[in-house]
C-alpha cells in the first residue's frame, strides 16, 4: 500500500489535489468526495475528540471478465473503481479497535485479546476486524488497539465486493500504522479473504480482495491459490470514452447459497472423472472425447459448466491480450461471449427453483436490444449471478439514452455509472 502524502497534523482534510487523483477532476464529484470527508472527519471527532490522525480509501472492484473460474484454479480479469470505503483511524494504545460507522447505529468494539471466531458476530463488520487481526498474528505481523471512523459507498449486494473493500481497508489501516508499509498488497488481500472465510461465514474466494488492493486493471491466475500470479494491465480504460455500468435488476440473493455452491461443484465432478481435482487441469479435447462416457455417470449441466470454465479460461488469456494490444473492439466482442456462455452453459442466470423471476435475463435481453440498435457495446452476467446486477459497456453518449431505455423495467436508479480506479488501498494522509 503507498501513500500519496503523509501528515502528523491533527485532523488535517486532504486537500483536493490529492483527492483528484484517486477520484477524477469532475468539480461536482469532488464536492460530494470533500463532503464525505468531511462528515467522516466529524463522526470521528464527536467521538474521539481530536488527535494525530491518517485517512485512508479502499475501492471497491467489478469483475470484467473470468465469471466462475476462480474456484476451480482458473484466470480472472478484474478492476477497482471510484466507488469506495474510507476511514479516519488513529492508535489508541489500547487492545481494542473501535469502529464508529454511518451505516450503523451502534459501534463496533472488538478486543483483540479475543482472537477466535465468535458465532453471534458472524456476517458482521466486527467479525471481519476480527479476523483480518488474528491473520495479522497468524502471519507474525503487529496489531494494535485503533479508533476508527468508517463511511462507504460501495453498494451492498451490487456484486461490486462492499466486504472486500472493508476488509482490505482494515487490514491497510493494521499496515500502515503498527507495521509501517511493510506488508505486499498480496498478503492483505490473503489476509483479508482468510478473515471473510473463517470469521465473517462467506466462502469468497481471493478476486475479489486482489483487485481491492492492488487497483487498476489486473488479471489474476489461480493456478496455486496460495500464491496467485497478479498482473496489473496497463491501459488507459478512459481514453475509449466507454463507462462500465451496473445495472441492479432487484433480485434476491436469499436462498441462493445452493446455487451457488453447486456451481463449483458440478465443475469438479467433470474434473474427477479424468482425475483431477480442478476443471484448470481439464482442457476441451480430453472432455469432447469421453462425453458419451461422462454421460452415463455426470449430469449434462455439469459437463456444460466444465465447457464454460475451459472456454472462459482461455477467454480471459485473448482479452489480456487485447487489452495489451489496444484492440478495445476485440475485447468487447469477448465480453459479449462470455456473456453468452454464462447464459447457454455456465447457467447462472436465474433460479430453476424458480423460473418466473428472471430480472438478469431481462436486463440482458434489453442490452442487448440496444447494443444491437447501436451496433456498439457489450453485456454480461456480473458476479455470481442467479440474481443482482449486470454488466455493461457503453460509449459516454448513448448512457442517457440507455438507462431511458431500461428504466420502464427496472428502478429509476438501478443504472449505476462506474470508473475505472488506477488506485487500490492507500493511506492518504
Amino acid at each position: 500500500m503507498k501513500s500519496i502524502i503523509t501528515s502528523t497534523t491533527p485532523m488535517l482534510m486532504p486537500e483536493k489535489r490529492y483527492l483528484k487523483k484517486l477520484y477524477g477532476n469532475n468539480p461536482d464529484k469532488i464536492e460530494y468526495q470533500k463532503k464525505r470527508y468531511d462528515n467522516v472527519s466529524k463522526e470521528f471527532q464527536t467521538h474521539f475528540g481530536k488527535m494525530q490522525v491518517k485517512y485512508f480509501s479502499s475501492p471497491g472492484r467489478t469483475e470484467i471478465s473470468g465469471n466462475h473460474t476462480d474456484h476451480n484454479h482458473g484466470k480472472v480479469i478484474a478492476a477497482s473503481i471510484n466507488l469506495d470505503s474510507i476511514a479516519i483511524a488513529s492508535i489508541n494504545n489500547t487492545n481494542k479497535v473501535i469502529l464508529y460507522s454511518e451505516q450503523f447505529d451502534e459501534p463496533s468494539k472488538i478486543d483483540l485479546t479475543i482472537l477466535h471466531p465468535i458465532e453471534e458476530e458472524k456476517g458482521t463488520t466486527a467479525s471481519l476486524i476480527r479476523g483480518i487481526a488474528k491473520g495479522f498474528k497468524n502471519h507474525g505481523y503487529n496489531i494494535g488497539g485503533l479508533n476508527i471512523s468508517l463511511s462507504s459507498d460501495v453498494l451492498i449486494g451490487s456484486g461490486l465486493s462492499s466486504s472486500a473493500s472493508i476488509e482490505v481497508l482494515i487490514g491497510s489501516i493494521f499496515n500502515h500504522l503498527y507495521n509501517a508499509d511493510k506488508i505486499p498488497t498480496e498478503e492483505i488481500a490473503i489476509i483479508s479473504q482468510y478473515a471473510e472465510n473463517n470469521f465473517f461465514g462467506k466462502p469468497c474466494g481471493l478476486m475479489d480482495q486482489i483487485a481491492c488492493v492492488t487497483g487498476g486493471i489486473v488479471t489474476i491466475d489461480f493456478h496455486d491459490p496460495c500464491k496467485p500470479l497478479v498482473e496489473k494491465i496497463n491501459f488507459d480504460f478512459a481514453s475509449t470514452s466507454y463507462s462500465v455500468l451496473v445495472v441492479d435488476t432487484g433480485g434476491s440473493h436469499a436462498d441462493l447459497t445452493e446455487e451457488y455452491s453447486g456451481i463449483p461443484t458440478e465443475m469438479k465432478q467433470v474434473a474427477e472423472y479424468f482425475n483431477k481435482e480442478y476443471c484448470r487441469d481439464v482442457n476441451l479435447e480430453m472432455l469432447l472425447k469421453n462425453i458419451s462416457k461422462i454421460r452415463g455417470k455426470i449430469r449434462d449441466r455439469s459437463i456444460l459448466r466444465a465447457i464454460h470454465f475451459i472456454n472462459e479460461n482461455e477467454r480471459v488469456e485473448k482479452q489480456v491480450k487485447a487489452l495489451k494490444e489496444n484492440n478495445f473492439n476485440l475485447f468487447l466482442k469477448l465480453v459479449n461471449e462470455s456473456g453468452n456462455s454464462s447464459f447457454k452453459y455456465l447457467q447462472n442466470i436465474y433460479s430453476p427453483k424458480n423460473v418466473n423471476i428472471q430480472g438478469i435475463s431481462l436486463a440482458l435481453a434489453l442490452s442487448d436490444i440496444f447494443i444491437q440498435k447501436h451496433g456498439k457495446g457489450a453485456c454480461r452476467v456480473h458476479g455470481g449471478g442467479f440474481a443482482g446486477t449486470i454488466q455493461v459497456f457503453l460509449p459516454n453518449n448513448l448512457i442517457d439514452e440507455y438507462k431511458q431505455f431500461v428504466s420502464g423495467s427496472f428502478d429509476e436508479n438501478a443504472v449505476k455509472i462506474l470508473s475505472i480506479r488506477d488506485k487500490g488501498a492507500i493511506n492518504i494522509i
